[in-house]
Order: structure tokens, then sequence, then C-alpha cells
């Protein structure tokens, strides 16, 4: 396979001098391990404090990793990625909220988002996270088998409602809608709800997509039982393999609870664990369809080949290659240059609000080993190009 991913020019064709400067600064700054733990810590207070801070903080993170403050607001950059053949998800990344109000509207801007990707090529894809529709605990008691009080029943109901109204609208309008991963103690409830969801909308093909995160070790039989179902009961399945997001939570959790981490025990097996999944669900194209959320190079690679060897079309409809926006355009712009699908997550939301969900960025980017490291060795190797012309 032709490595691909070390073309600079290709990947940065649409960062303008100062847009690199600017990328150039932010990985520094993330690479920087302390410096994240104190910049995000004032940023927390300054925002808290209602410090002046937000047109800084628009002018510099906000804008490397975030569309927009509201979905309008990212219609430029999504037409700009378009021109390249990269596509868009609109992701309303507000997080942490706890009000039926908030589910609400989290619920309206879902719908908003399905309205604009009916209407837009450049758009495949609406997004929303489980969280966004109810209240964290409610998963939990759920997923642990507790019985529900009568006002959590009723309140639960909204919840399903909210899912069933928003994979309703998605399948009536031909979008396919990606549904993310959350913490392993809430996500039994989630995987079931979805799994109903997929029951009753992809008759004809995958419409609803939940999302499985491979450093979890018991993810590829939950995806092999989950076939097992689909085959019986007549629907497809839509998947989004990712790595996963919450890895520290979550063996800090086991370790404080006394059960065995759900993370697998090495990196290597968490790669080989996501490698598998793939594996698989190419095996079975014909009931799955995939979105490979990977900022990984060597994956990325196995999955071109995979589709080489088995005579798979490039742009095949059932399979999508994702990465965040303001990461991994090396992947993301050649990957489309070469004619394969290729979807930007791209986050909106007001600037104060989507705080959480680029601390949660800087933090992972810390912690995956290489990640910032190579975005700087790219950005590096462009300015050199080009101060080379």
């Amino acid at each position: 396979m032709e490595k691909i991913f070390n073309n600079t020019q290709v990947a940065f064709s649409l960062k303008s001098d100062t847009e690199l400067d600017r990328a150039y600064f932010l990985f520094k700054m993330i690479a920087n391990q302390p410096l994240v733990r104190i910049g995000t810590a004032v940023t927390n207070f300054a925002l808290k404090a209602n410090l002046p801070v937000e047109g800084l903080i628009r002018a510099t993170v906000f804008d490397h990793f975030c569309g927009g403050v509201n979905e309008v607001d990212c219609l430029s950059v999504v037409d700009k990625m378009y021109t390249k053949g990269v596509s868009s998800v609109l992701d309303y990344s507000v997080e942490g909220k706890e009000e039926e109000d908030q589910f609400d509207a989290a619920l309206e801007m879902t719908l908003k988002t399905i309205e604009f990707a009916k209407e837009r090529l450049a758009i495949p894809f609406a997004v929303f996270k489980p969280t966004g529709f109810g209240r964290f605990e409610l998963y939990e008691k759920l997923g642990e088998k507790q019985t529900l009080t009568p006002e959590e029943q009723s309140e639960w109901n909204r919840v399903v409602e909210r899912f069933d109204l928003v994979c309703k609208d998605a399948h009536s309008k031909n979008v396919a809608l990606l549904i993310d991963g959350e913490e392993s103690w809430m996500q039994d409830a989630a995987d079931d709800l979805v799994t109903e969801m997929m029951r009753k909308y992809n008759k004809e093909k995958a419409i609803v997509f939940n999302t499985l995160q491979m450093y979890r070790w018991d993810r590829l039989d939950y995806l092999k039982k989950l076939h097992e179902q689909a085959k019986k009961d007549g629907f497809f399945i839509g998947m989004k393999l990712v790595r996963g997001a919450y890895m520290e939570k979550e063996i800090v959790r086991a370790n404080e609870n006394g059960y065995s981490s759900p993370i697998c025990a090495s990196k290597e097996d968490t790669d080989e664990n996501y490698d598998s999944a793939v594996r698989y669900m190419i095996e079975h194209l014909d009931l799955m369809s995939i979105f490979a959320g990977t900022h990984n190079e060597l994956s990325t690679y196995s999955l071109m080949e995979l589709m080489q060897q088995k005579g798979i079309k490039t742009n095949d409809d059932r399979i999508w290659f994702g990465q965040l926006y303001g990461m991994s355009d090396n992947i993301s712009y050649n990957l489309a240059a070469n004619g394969y699908n290729v979807a930007k997550y791209l986050p909106f939301g007001p600037v104060k609000d989507v705080m959480p969900y680029l601390i949660r960025r800087a933090e992972e980017n810390t912690s995956v080993a290489g990640q910032t490291s190579r975005e700087l060795e790219m950005i590096k190797a462009e300015r050199n190009r080009r101060k080379g012309k």
C-alpha cells in the first residue's frame, strides 16, 4: 500500500500561513502537559468568573477545533472543506447538561442538523450523544438493572421519545445518524436503546449508527452478538468504531469500586481489538456499514488494504473514515484526494458551553502517545516546504 499520509501540501492546502502558525503554536502548547493542566484550570476559572477571555479562546483554540458558535456559523468551514472532498459531521458539543429543557434544546438542535444534512451533500451524517437527551444517572441505573421510580420511568420514557423522534426523522430524510459512545457504566442502557432504534429504522440499510469504543476488551464480542440479532431480526448494523475517549476515568472508577477494568491491558491490545472489529465488519458488509473514527495511520492503511484486497470501491457508501476537525489533516485530506469517503467531526456551540469538550480534546491529545508530536512534525514539514518555495 502506497504511503500517502506524508503529503503535507495536500494535508494543509486549506490553511493559510497564519492558520498554520496558529496550529503550530497550539500543538506546542498541548505538547506541554503541565501547561495543559494550568491552562485548563485558568480557563475554567476565567469563564466561571465571567472574565473577558472568550475572544482570546475564540481566536485560538476554539477556531482551530470548532466550526463556529452555531450551525449557520459552520457553513463556511463545511463548504471550504468540501472543495477538497472532505465532508462534515455537525456536532453540537455542549456537554454536561442535566435539565429537561436542555435535553429538549439538544433534541431541537439535532433535528436542525438532520435538516441541514438533508439539504447538503457536504454533510452526510448527523450526530448526538445519549446524555444530550437524558440524565447520565438514569442510564446508569437502568444499566445496573435497578428499578426506576415512577418519576424516573416517565423521565426515561421521554428519553426514549427523543431518541425515537430523531431516528424517525433521520430515516424519513435518509440521513445517517451517529450516536456517540460514553462511559461504560452508562453504556449498556444506551446500547439497548440504540439497538431498538436499529431494529426499527435500519430495515433497508444502516441509518442509525451506534459507537463501539474499542479500548474496551468486550466490544468485539458485543458486535458479534449484535450481528446474530441483526441476522435473526432482519436489520442492518451501522457502527462507528473508535478507540475511546474516557480511559483515565474508566481505570480510576474500576480501581475505586473494586471491579476489573473494562479497558484493554495495553495500547497494543487496543490496536488489535480495533483492527479486529474493522476486519469483522468488512467480512460482513452485506449487513454492516462502518464509520472508522481514527487518527491512527496504521489502522487507516489497514482498512484501505482490506478494501483493496476485497475489490471494494474507495467510495463505497458503507465505508467512511472520520477524524476530528483541527486534527490529523494529513489523514483526512489525503484520503479524500485518493477518492475515499471521509468526514470531519465539526464541533459547534457557544464558546463557554463547548469548553468542556475542548478541554477533553487537549487532555486526550496529551495522553495519546505520539498524537501531538505527529501533528507538530506535519505542521513543521509544511512550514519548511512553504519557506523553501
